[in-house]
């Protein structure tokens, strides 16, 4: 029973939380953005199922709070079908209730009524907060804890690998990855992770000079500590730096600022090449991860925090910083799912409104059904590969082997 708990502790309650965190900034950008617009709101929910909060604010906005909280919501009011994109026959007949109900201008109120850069401004405004929440997130980490930069210092190159047939030697130090500057060793890696297949040019100090080096990651299936058994590109090289090299930096509130907006740029644009990449066949889509991963990650990331100092006040400390920092990553790729054009998601809503301010005509009602209902149908695919990656990863369908074998 102790252990049952011990894992729920470890696992389970630092995932909701982060998650937790991550969802309401996204629906508040939704409600925030709304409000600033003078938009009329039903209910501010997070999680799904029956309420074990509701309170009704002075605005008439039901405050909500369900039983499973693995997402949440924004509804406002009018809404008529699931896409919430009414078509102009289903505008002219809101129009005609809401003025015989309420009175003239009364529409006016409906986020459908309003101007269409509005609404699209309201549904933009969950991953914006995405955004800028991991911006504020990284911004604090980088101005009060600051980060340790750890120059590129090859110490060891293994034997008939990639980085050897490139010539690299013990002691280089790589200053350049296709001609972008090193500051520290995990750049490196990153690079070389996501390029298995493709050429990478070094520009590495041997000797008081530079020497320009081109090596080709092969993929390699490894187990990380974190995200589980992933395929990543290697070239076969351990790095490290001497305690002297390691410098310590904490930036200053506006440097601070722009790192961690580099920081959300970078993981964006990882994760861009990521999905790239497997549109053109060069990685397997393993790092995918739904709610397990996510929940295995989270654990993970909690006993490394934990094993790294004993001491309580050092475990809360870590905790913090560990959760936190997971959850401005967590908070990018959230708001990045929620922009991709799928129907059911904000950038699907953000299409409709494309196609409506070019033909000047919201998209036919059947014409949206239709792509919410692919958009589902895409999403719940999405859903279930990341969820065999996860099952993959945890080793479930070894475990039910040895089962019946």
């Amino acid at each position: 029973m102790l252990g049952v708990i011990s894992q729920v502790l470890t696992y389970v309650v630092p995932f909701l939380l982060v998650l937790t965190l991550v969802v309401t900034v996204h629906e508040l950008g939704h409600f925030l953005t709304a409000r600033a617009f003078g938009v009329k709101m039903d209910r501010f929910a997070i999680g799904f199922g029956r309420p074990i909060f509701a309170r009704t604010d002075k605005h008439g906005v039901e405050w909500r709070i369900g039983w499973l909280p693995l997402g949440g919501y924004v509804k406002f009011s009018g809404d008529l079908d699931a896409t919430g994109v009414p078509d102009r026959a289903g505008l002219d007949a809101m129009r005609k209730e809401l003025v015989a109900t309420h009175g003239p201008g009364a529409e006016r109120e409906y986020l459908y009524f309003k101007p269409l850069w509005q609404r699209a401004l309201v549904v933009a405004g969950g991953p914006i907060a995405n955004f800028v929440l991991a911006v504020f997130i990284f911004t604090l980490l980088f101005s009060l804890v600051g980060v340790e930069l750890r120059p590129a210092r090859v110490m060891q190159v293994q034997a008939g690998s990639p980085a050897a047939a490139a010539g690299f030697q013990q002691g280089d130090l790589i200053t350049h990855v296709n001609g972008k500057l090193i500051k520290d060793g995990g750049e490196v890696t990153r690079v070389v992770a996501l390029s298995s297949g493709d050429p990478v040019q070094f520009t590495v100090e041997r000797g008081g000079g530079s020497v320009q080096l081109t090596a080709t990651p092969e993929r390699r299936v490894e187990n990380d500590p974190i995200a589980g058994r992933v395929t990543v590109g290697r070239i076969g090289l351990a790095m490290g730096s001497t305690r002297e090299e390691v410098r310590h930096v904490r930036y200053g509130p506006i440097a601070a600022v722009g790192q961690g907006v580099r920081e959300t740029g970078t993981i964006l644009n990882t994760t861009l090449t990521y999905i790239g990449r497997i549109f053109t066949g060069r990685e397997s889509g393993d790092q995918f991860s739904g709610p397990l991963g996510i929940a295995k990650a989270s654990g993970a990331l909690t006993n490394a925090a934990v094993a790294a100092n004993p001491e309580p006040w050092a475990v809360v400390r870590n905790l913090l910083l560990t959760l936190t920092s997971f959850a401005a990553i967590l908070s990018v790729g959230i708001g990045f799912l929620n922009l991709m054009p799928i129907p059911v998601l904000d950038g699907g809503h953000l299409l409709f409104y494309a196609y409506e301010a070019v033909a000047r005509r919201p998209m036919a009602a059947k014409v949206q059904e239709a792509g919410y209902r692919v958009g589902l149908a895409l999403l719940a695919g999405l859903m279930l590969f990341a969820t065999w990656n996860d099952l993959q990863k945890l080793n479930l369908f070894k475990f039910l082997g040895g089962l019946v074998s």
